[in-house]
């Protein structure tokens, strides 16, 4: 006699049904994202070992004897990779320390400081991330050719510091709200200003925002190409421009493009899994339930 004959039989294979749907369901959403994010990278760092006879062959071989010829020609070439990404790491350290540190002071007095409209003004700040690039770009060109910041890696990082700015605000204001005020209130009663409150009690506490905003602001400016395309020339281009410069008139370099992919990509990977608990925002519900 099967289910479907007893007494509330089909009730219990509906509800069977629906368990196991909703067991393999998710399972293959994340299996889906792997194959969509893993098999690109899987894909280009096994391009940038192969020769350009064997890069596209289908089907792709998996076995095949490994070069470096692409990742020497960038390294040692006739232009050598590495002012590039010395620029990159320069430009985008200094963007993300300068945003972090002034979005930290930002976000503490959104969160804190009680005044009229600071809903409205805490939207406005982010509004202005939400302003594409190409807007501004170019008034923005006219101002650093005036002032002398083009060409220079303080343009960049003024610039960059300007578009992650306000993200490192909205960030921080939202860390500091998971702060009870409590904590810094009983650090002024026992005689603490409101700095030293900030500095030995709050600040503490939001360490794990502070290195996931910076770590947000690297990658921003880190992949950044047209503020690095418009506004440096080839002694301060950063090494998304020059993995451009690899599409050349006679045809494209796919193995060095192949090959500065994986460049660009693997310090970010580096970075990421050795900050990666600093990007869980819960590290700070954890510290204050200490």
């Amino acid at each position: 006699m099967s289910n479907a004959d007893l007494p509330g039989g089909n009730a219990r294979d509906g509800r069977s049904l629906r368990q196991r749907t909703r067991t393999v369901v998710p399972y293959l959403a994340l299996g889906l994202f792997v194959l969509w994010t893993v098999v690109p990278i899987a894909w280009m760092l096994l391009s940038s070992l192969k020769l350009r006879t064997n890069m596209f062959q289908m089907p792709p071989k998996l076995f095949f004897d490994p070069t470096l010829k692409y990742y020497r020609a960038l390294l040692f070439g006739a232009n050598p990779l590495t002012k590039y990404l010395v620029n990159s790491a320069i430009v985008s350290v200094s963007a993300a320390f300068v945003a972090v540190s002034l979005g930290t002071l930002g976000g503490y007095g959104l969160s804190r400081i009680d005044v009229s409209g600071k809903k409205h003004l805490a939207f406005w700040i982010i509004s202005t991330r939400m302003a594409p690039i190409a807007v501004v770009i170019v008034p923005l060109y006219f101002v650093y050719n005036y002032v002398g910041l083009l060409n220079t890696r303080v343009g960049l990082i003024i610039a960059y510091t300007t578009f992650n700015l306000p993200f490192a605000i909205w960030l921080m204001r939202s860390f500091f709200d998971e702060i009870p005020r409590e904590l810094e209130d009983a650090a002024r009663i026992d005689g603490a200003t409101r700095w030293q409150a900030f500095r030995k009690v709050a600040l503490p506490l939001v360490l794990p925002g502070m290195g996931a905003t910076a770590i947000i602001s690297i990658v921003f400016s880190w992949n950044d190409f047209l503020f690095a395309l418009i506004f440096t020339n080839n002694q301060t281009q950063t090494i998304p421009v020059a993995a451009a410069q690899l599409i050349t008139q006679t045809g494209t370099l796919w193995g060095q493009v192949m090959a500065i992919g994986v460049v660009i990509l693997a310090p970010m990977v580096a970075f990421g899994m050795i900050v990666k608990n600093y990007l869980v925002s819960g590290l700070t519900m954890g510290a204050m339930k200490q």
